[in-house]
């Protein structure tokens, strides 16, 4: 039997366990997460492991929740050591569960510790990690640079004044580069009630009147410039469903015209809105060299009670199975036929759709790029053993694994890049399984270069990290 999650954890073969070696120490680029700059710039030493762990991870308060766990040990008035308790109670029963193995790594990686987190633990648990902390090392900075990475990606709003994005780069004792990426989502969701105060916020950033679909247009180039000055290279879009449902500019001034007057659009008319803009976005950023990230697939806030007392991002979206293929396709093409189709990552939510967009990709790629068009990672519910190797094997059969950009975190948390090095073991253990089956030939510098470039090169290079 194997020693639990010991140097060889997941790594079945002697030749996983030699690319891990590839893998094992290379920088990560964070090119997709949650972290806030706020936090990153204000640099604050956390009090307990509680306030590192539990505070807005909405994967966390989902399984407590699963396990039975009243909301006030959750995200209510509970004290930080009586939610820690309720969050060691429930380990055990994740078995199977990715969050089981990112419990551990991250007490490995950090705090040094090996002991099994449970509820007979938590006291001890809690009082050797909350020692650790206290003797410093464990303010957001300080983890990001002990975690090797040379690059974080925030997810911001084309509203946001990036001020302290601008306080982070004026700061030379950093070395991690901190960049912002375009989150144009609260602008496409015109038919929610947070898109009028989402663009009086506009008006408030640009200093300007925006009442037109122009107009917004406008005012959006300009946030898109300003972002580009402070070192954007990525957009990042979420949809529950790929809209594409073209209109002409007076259709889109009318539908425009209506929500500012208060009325809600129907269906069919956010998605025409959806869709101009989304062409019109995708061509500024092929303009501008960047990234287009598109998540699909999330259905968001199933749980109304909950998203009116405790709003959303807090454990309460699941799988969506709306039909991608067609309306993504034509999405695509349509920025294609234009030669303004950027750099794209394309991430499902649903398995399901694995081979959908594993094919879609060779339909659009071009010399522009290696890997013009990615298959994002096993991304949400997918970021576990099985989700990861199943993406992988499908970009493996359908395209080109060795040109993949990796890994993505995702995460509002600070301790979450052992996921990364989770991610480099089932890369290794997969590719191992296929050199000793004799499906690939046991040449170790080629295979290094896979693994070194699916773990961080591919994206170094895709985002130009490397451009002043």
């Amino acid at each position: 039997m194997k020693a639990f999650m010991d140097k060889n954890f997941l790594l079945e073969t002697e030749t996983a366990q030699q690319l891990f070696a590839a893998a094992e120490k290379m920088p990560i680029f964070d090119w997709h997460c949650h972290l806030s700059p706020k936090e990153i710039y204000e640099n604050k030493q956390p009090d307990n492991i509680a306030q590192l762990w539990l505070g807005g991870d909405h994967y966390k308060w989902r399984a407590m929740r699963s396990y039975g766990i009243d909301e006030k040990y959750i995200t209510g008035d509970a004290s930080d050591y009586e939610k820690f308790c309720a969050f060691a109670k429930v380990i055990p029963s994740l078995i199977g569960n990715p969050m089981y193995h990112w419990t551990h790594l991250e007490l490995q990686r950090y705090f040094d510790i090996y002991t099994p987190l449970s509820e007979k633990t938590a006291d001890a648990v809690w009082n050797e990690a909350n020692a650790k902390i206290a003797a410093g090392g464990f303010t957001p900075r300080a983890l990001i640079e002990r975690s090797n990475v040379a690059c974080v990606c925030t997810t911001d709003d084309p509203a946001d004044s990036l001020e302290y994005h601008a306080l982070i780069q004026k700061d030379d004792s950093f070395r991690c580069k901190v960049l912002p990426a375009f989150r144009p989502d609260k602008a496409l969701n015109i038919e929610l009630p947070t898109f009028l105060p989402w663009l009086a916020a506009m008006e408030a950033t640009c200093g300007e009147k925006i009442d037109s679909f122009a107009g917004l247009k406008a005012a959006l180039r300009s946030r898109i410039a300003f972002f580009a000055q402070m070192g954007c290279r990525a957009s990042d879009q979420a949809f529950s469903y790929v809209p594409y449902a073209p209109a002409d500019d007076i259709e889109l001034e009318m539908i425009f015209s209506k929500v500012l007057g208060g009325e809600k659009p129907d269906a069919l008319e956010a998605d025409k809105y959806r869709t101009a803009l989304m062409q019109f976005l995708a061509g500024e950023y092929a303009g501008r060299g960047w990234v287009m990230e598109l998540h699909m697939g999330a259905m968001r806030n199933n749980n109304t009670k909950m998203f009116r007392a405790i709003g959303p991002d807090t454990g309460y979206d699941s799988i969506g199975d709306d039909a991608i293929a067609y309306p993504l396709s034509r999405f695509l093409d349509s920025m294609a036929v234009q030669d303004k189709l950027p750099k794209t990552v394309l991430f499902t939510l649903n398995p399901r759709d694995n081979y959908v967009l594993g094919s879609m990709l060779g339909n659009f790629q071009t010399a522009e790029a290696s890997g013009k068009i990615q298959f994002g990672s096993g991304w949400w519910f997918n970021d576990h053993i099985d989700g990861m190797r199943a993406q992988m094997r499908a970009l493996g059969n359908l395209g080109c694994l060795g040109g993949f950009v990796g890994m993505v975190t995702d995460s509002r948390s600070f301790l979450s890049y052992p996921r990364h090095e989770y991610f480099r073991r089932i890369l290794c253990r997969l590719l191992g399984e296929w050199v000793e089956d004799g499906r690939f030939p046991q040449d170790y510098d080629l295979l290094g270069d896979i693994v070194r470039g699916v773990s961080y090169e591919n994206a170094r290079k895709y985002f130009n990290f490397d451009q002043k």
